[in-house]
């Protein structure tokens, strides 16, 4: 699964470039079970079945030693779980300053809570709603980690101007033809008046997470400059 992330797009070519290395460890290979079971029932009854403690343990393990040959002696251990803290983009932003990382993807009912407590430093949930195991919100970690290493992007300012970043949505972006079937780009866009420029995409973003995201200006300290500009939209549109 994971070749999707190491084999194509931007974060191959971190890869490739030797920014960051990716190594994958089956639970599977640690099992003396000839079918390779690395779960069982769960104690207590109810459906489904839980992933054993010793498989993950070994696996982690030797994730442990992969990170020490790279210098990293105490990676930070996440388990994705609909359990765990739900990231946003503050927390992407930490956890790329870790020099190494290990994702637990759990299966089926979840993993033995024996395993969480010995060898989980945290939990992590990219939202609330259930997938059926930890790679794909692995991934999309990974990913959104990678983008704020230096030297991943082609242009360095690509990730700082992402949403979320501070506490806005993106503002909205615009290319060539300058008339599609009688829309027009914005003409602020075209004036080549920088500073113009910047105000009006201040002030969209302000106003699209207004609109879209209200919760993330409730966290936010607005400076005078993006409390006019907002008021500004918001006796525009009443």
């Amino acid at each position: 699964m994971f070749e999707s992330i190491s084999k194509f797009g931007v974060t191959r070519r971190a890869f490739d470039n030797k920014i960051c290395a990716l190594y994958t460890s089956n639970p599977r290979d640690f099992t003396n079970d000839p079918y390779k079971r690395v779960d069982d029932k769960a104690f207590g009854g109810g459906p489904g079945m839980v992933m054993k403690v010793e498989p993950l343990e070994l696996a982690i393990k030797e994730a442990t030693s992969q990170q020490k040959t790279h210098g990293v002696v105490a990676p930070l251990r996440i388990y994705l779980s609909p359990q765990g803290k739900v990231v946003n983009q503050q927390l992407v932003n930490e956890l790329a300053l870790h020099d190494g990382l290990i994702f637990v993807c759990g299966r089926y009912e979840g993993v033995d809570e024996r395993f969480i407590e010995r060898n989980i430093d945290l939990e992590l949930s990219i939202g609330d709603f259930v997938v059926s195991g930890g790679e794909l919100p692995a991934m999309l970690l990974i990913d959104s980690i990678m983008r704020q290493l230096p030297g991943v992007l082609n242009d360095k300012e690509s990730a700082v101007q992402d949403s979320f970043m501070n506490n806005l949505l993106d503002y909205p972006h615009y290319t060539l033809p300058r008339e599609y079937n009688g829309t027009n780009v914005p003409d602020v866009l075209l004036s080549g008046n920088h500073r113009q420029i910047e105000l009006w995409r201040l002030q969209m973003s302000l106003w699209r997470t207004y609109q879209r995201r209200p919760d993330l200006l409730q966290s936010k300290n607005m400076t005078k400059i993006e409390s006019g500009l907002l008021k500004e939209m918001i006796e525009k549109h009443s």
